[in-house]
């Protein structure tokens, strides 16, 4: 019961059918390459020559025609094949495919909105996720082939977890286009390494080899044997030697990637940038429009009206009629396949509908323990205790780390490793898809991407759990962003986040990188202080379904707080000690939020100055109360000053706090006490700067809302 080859309309096999219809395809690639050049003329810009717009016209009717499998009226079909375009500045190779095989909101009008002014365009420059046949936003170079790594890897997990003999209810394929510039990328090159060690041979990369990038050919910066490179990965190579016409070349390549047992393939197809034109093969081809005579004289050279504009004949439309009706089919196989499975597994069934509903057991919170052990406990160490009970039991959890495991704490009693299930280390830490636990290797950048990728195959289906220290989130960045930029469920655990870390110094001593993550639109940077409001910051990451998330956990050993609340946390701040004759508001943070509490102690003890004190884990979480909420945690409207205490730079506190006890250098290497004494966190020394600060505030020295870095 498994889904067969890609139905066609005639029952005829995909390379049958291809030489069935090779008469047309002339035609439809002449055609095709022309509507391209008329897309990018109307507006004077586009890259109409680069990789998949022109040069890769043919790769796209084999792919998209003969060899791919989706639904074009049900473009969220589960089983569907994920087709990435990592190289997104090509974007019109995918939306002129879009239109041309039936996808009902990629409608002509719609296609011709290209670099438009239209707000509703469904073409904008790269793609973009939130667009009907779209998998992920790409853009940032090599993104899009770590996602597409992301992509496969949740299908293997998926058909590790739920197919049975006879019902392979997941068995799609990740088809993931490149440029030249994707394998100059980093992140490429991480998840390519990453992609060939697990063999993951639901994987095929199809190159664009044109050789040409922005500045000029590609021997201007890389002169390596890409094939044996890729092969040293653990890649299979396939060579296309006439990528521009060659469609049965292509389609034999496509199918036996399909049918690869062993390893991932990479099809090394070449072209020719700006086929057809003044400057075919020239770097003058890859961002700018041909220009009216240019376009004009490739349509005669076609024999082509010059006169007419965004041809699509009656020849090319029948070429592509039947891909909605195929797609139909395949829907109704699989859901036909499904209901039988569910009747033969029930509970399977139920699991796997659940899952792909994007739904957590009801229970779940229940999972997370309603209180902790009084013990001084690192965040670290109490970010293991909230998440592994309900990483043990809830299967949506993919969880990795970039080579930290005895560091983050995020492994649970029986873990299973995401791994080949021929592999066996030296180490004996080996496992098998159906496992949760993914060792990314020290590629953090990487991981972020791939997690992306896990995160898009469906809404929710997978919950991607990254780890790795706060610092080496800036490795991470670009990839962070993209999941939040895309709306992506992906949580970040990054520990060791202040300068407490000690010893390893300022290397790895995060002072600017919270001010980044708070800046981050659509993410929470969520910093709690101690075991409780761990639980809270877990509670808010997962309840955020369409929202990426950082939780800031400590390396030392924090006392455990009898005021802090998780349910405060979902409100980014709340009041830990009120004081009704307050002249000061301490703000503290994280790691440091016992300190606010000590300096209000120390404060009323020593000069009697009575401060109210609030936690204030979540900047993002803060701005989304209300008003009157707000007002009431900070009170500033009463003129009540607040003071932050962070060992972090000050930006962003600014609109909370009057004055900051905060960082504006580099860390020091010293160990977590020591540095915290070196830059004057201590209890005595934070008292005697705040009671300054009310002092020359009183005189007139120093007004409200001029932030002032004590």
């Amino acid at each position: 019961m498994a889904v067969g080859p890609v139905p066609q309309s005639n029952g005829a096999s995909a390379l049958s059918l291809v030489r069935q219809l090779s008469k047309d395809h002339d035609h439809v690639l002449k055609s095709f390459r022309l509507l391209i050049s008329d897309l990018c003329q109307q507006f004077g810009g586009g890259h109409p020559g680069y990789d998949g717009a022109i040069g890769m016209a043919a790769i796209g009717v084999a792919l998209w025609r003969y060899v791919m499998r989706y639904a074009p009226h049900t473009p969220d079909y589960f089983n569907r094949d994920r087709f990435i375009l990592s190289n997104g500045h090509t974007c019109l190779f995918q939306y002129a495919f879009l239109h041309l095989t039936g996808y009902k909101a990629m409608t002509f009008e719609q296609l011709k909105s290209y670099h438009s002014d239209r707000v509703d365009a469904l073409c904008p420059g790269h793609p973009e996720i939130e667009h009907e046949g779209i998998e992920v936003t790409t853009g940032p170079l090599g993104q899009g082939i770590a996602n597409a790594v992301g992509l496969a890897m949740a299908t293997k997990n998926l058909a590790a977890n739920f197919n049975r003999p006879g019902y392979e209810v997941v068995s799609n394929h990740t088809w993931c286009m490149i440029g030249d510039a994707c394998l100059q990328e980093g992140v490429g090159l991480e998840a390519i390494s990453f992609a060939g060690h697990l063999k993951l041979n639901n994987l095929t990369v199809i190159y664009d080899n044109n050789q040409i990038t922005c500045d000029g050919s590609v021997d201007l910066t890389n002169t390596e044997d890409i094939n044996a490179k890729m092969r040293a990965c653990g890649w299979d190579v396939i060579d296309v030697e006439d990528g521009c016409y060659d469609v049965e070349g292509l389609v034999q390549a496509l199918e036996k990637a399909r049918a690869a047992q062993e390893k991932p393939t990479f099809i090394n197809v070449r072209t020719v940038i700006g086929l057809g034109s003044k400057v075919e093969g020239m770097a003058a081809a890859h961002g700018a429009a041909f220009g009216a005579p240019d376009v004009a004289d490739m349509k005669k050279k076609y024999g082509f009206s010059p006169d007419e504009h965004f041809v699509i004949s009656d020849t090319v439309r029948e070429f592509f009629q039947d891909l909605p009706a195929r797609g139909d089919v395949l829907v109704q196989q699989w859901n036909s396949l499904v209901k039988q499975y569910s009747a033969e597994y029930p509970e399977l069934g139920a699991e796997f509908q659940r899952r792909m509903r994007g739904e957590l057991p009801s229970n779940w919170k229940d999972l997370i323990p309603s209180s902790f052990p009084d013990k001084p406990t690192a965040t670290r160490a109490s970010s293991g205790l909230v998440f592994n009970p309900l990483a043990k039991d809830i299967q949506s959890f993919m969880v990795g780390t970039a080579d930290l495991s005895p560091s983050v704490n995020m492994i649970w009693p029986g873990k299973v490793d995401f791994q080949h299930p021929d592999l066996r280390t030296t180490c004996n830490i080996n496992g098998n898809y159906s496992g949760r636990y993914i060792h990314f290797g020290v590629r953090e950048h990487a991981m972020c991407a791939i997690s992306n990728g896990l995160a898009a195959f469906a809404p929710n289906t997978f919950v991607p759990i990254t780890s790795s220290f706060f610092m080496f989130y800036l490795y991470a960045a670009p990839a962070v962003r993209m999941g939040a930029l895309q709306h992506l469920q992906v949580i970040h655990a990054a520990t060791h986040d202040s300068i407490g870390m000690g010893e390893d110094g300022p290397t790895h001593q995060p002072i600017e990188l919270a001010a980044l993550y708070r800046a981050m639109p659509n993410l929470l940077y969520i910093r709690p202080g101690d075991s409780e409001e761990t639980a809270g910051a877990w509670i808010a990451a997962l309840e955020a379904k369409k929202t990426s998330s950082i939780i800031s956990t400590s390396r030392h050993a924090l006392p455990q707080l009898k005021q802090t609340r998780r349910e405060g946390v979902a409100q980014g701040a709340y009041v830990l000690v009120e004081a009704e004759t307050a002249a000061v508001t301490l703000i503290g943070v994280g790691a440091e939020l016992s300190f606010a509490l000590d300096v209000a102690q120390q404060l009323k003890e020593t000069k009697g100055i009575a401060a109210r004190v609030i936690s204030f884990p979540c900047q993002r979480l803060f701005e989304q109360q209300p008003l009157e909420y707000k007002r009431t945690v900070l009170r500033r409207h009463q003129g009540i000053p607040a003071v932050v205490i962070e060992p972090y730079a000050p930006n962003g506190w600014e609109r909370y706090a009057d004055a900051g006890i905060n960082i504006r250098r580099f860390g020091h290497s010293l160990p977590g006490k020591a540095a915290y004494k070196f830059f004057g966190y201590e209890t005595g020394v934070m008292a005697a700067k705040v009671g300054d600060y009310l002092d020359r505030l009183e005189k007139g020295e120093w007004q409200r809302g001029e932030f002032v870095d004590l």
